[in-house]
């Protein structure tokens, strides 16, 4: 039996985190910004805080909470993600390790390794971080405090690096493609060939739980994909299959596609849709001993057949 603190709790990740935990038998401690019950503890990333009291009967802190999307426009994006993603998780660490809590676990993100594995091998965790933009640097620099902070300190932590992450509840770009699929005209996606890797939420709640009790996983990265990476194009036909649209692919040439979003001031979708992603889990599988229990298609179909159930 285990005592944890979860952060961010309030979020898609966080909360499956939390509901997986808890089936599996841990006494979990989430985070609120306004904490009302006696298993939370007030935490905000923006704000100062002092938990070391509080973390003196934690064994594991998961910390997922993070900036993701800036939106007040008065304060820098930089010192925003700078603040909230790499200082206050080195805050929250350093506090950790006073209260003497054994194990930290920091979801960190794959954008840590770059933006895109087009024209290159997938991507793995011993590469050199090659962050593109403020939030995916915050995360670099989170993890190197981390281990610099557990060489200093013996605080084992793990970092974990998923690509997108979906499943029911999801929201933002993969429920945007679910509603997109769900209508009933014509897609111009059906020559596009490219491979991305996604992880389901459970596949991720699955991992995580390896993270806090295995001893191999402490002071290492780890990558973790679904393990069964998709062009757009086969995603696409499987939100259709498993949603009965209407809808259907038609091909039009990749590059005619590529160049068609960059006139249209699109580049970004270009390379989200047109792009690869691929992140290499060979290493997490051989030394965890770890590998999915749910197939791409088994995850996705249990995604949209909730998204449906909603709307």
């Amino acid at each position: 039996m285990k005592n944890i603190l979860v952060t961010g709790t309030t979020g898609f990740i966080g909360s499956s985190i939390r509901s997986k935990l808890c089936t599996l038998g841990y006494q979990i401690v989430s985070t609120q910004r306004n904490a009302n019950y006696a298993n939370e503890l007030e935490f905000d990333l923006k704000k100062p805080f002092n938990l070391v009291e509080q973390l003196k009967n934690i064994d594991v802190i998961i910390h997922s909470a993070a900036i993701v999307h800036v939106m007040d426009n008065k304060i820098p994006i930089d010192e925003t993600y700078q603040k909230a993603n790499y200082e206050a998780t080195i805050e929250l660490a350093q506090q950790a390790v006073e209260a003497g809590v054994k194990r930290f676990v920091f979801i960190s993100s794959i954008k840590v390794n770059g933006e895109t594995t087009t024209g290159r091998l997938p991507f793995s965790s011993s590469d050199l971080p090659s962050p593109k933009d403020a939030y995916s640097l915050s995360k670099a620099q989170a993890e190197k405090g981390l281990l610099d902070l557990a060489a200093k300190t013996g605080l084992e932590v793990v970092i974990i690096r998923p690509p997108l992450v979906y499943g029911p509840g999801v929201k933002a770009n993969f429920a945007n493609l679910v509603k997109l699929a769900m209508r009933s005209f014509p897609l111009p996606f059906g020559a596009i060939n490219n491979k991305r890797s996604f992880v389901f939420i459970d596949n991720l709640t699955d991992f995580i739980n390896i993270a806090v009790y295995h001893p191999a996983a402490a002071n290492h990265i780890w990558l973790i994909s679904d393990d069964d990476d998709l062009s757009t194009s086969q995603l696409f036909r499987l939100i259709i299959q498993y949603s009965n649209s209407k809808a259907f692919l038609f091909n039009i040439p990749q590059d005619f596609f590529v160049r068609l979003c960059r006139l249209l001031g699109k580049k970004n979708i270009a390379e989200r849709l047109c792009g690869d992603l691929q992140v290499d889990i060979k290493h997490t599988k051989e030394v965890l001993g770890w590998t999915p229990p749910y197939t791409a298609q088994q995850a996705i179909k249990k995604t949209v057949l909730s998204f449906i159930s909603k709307y």
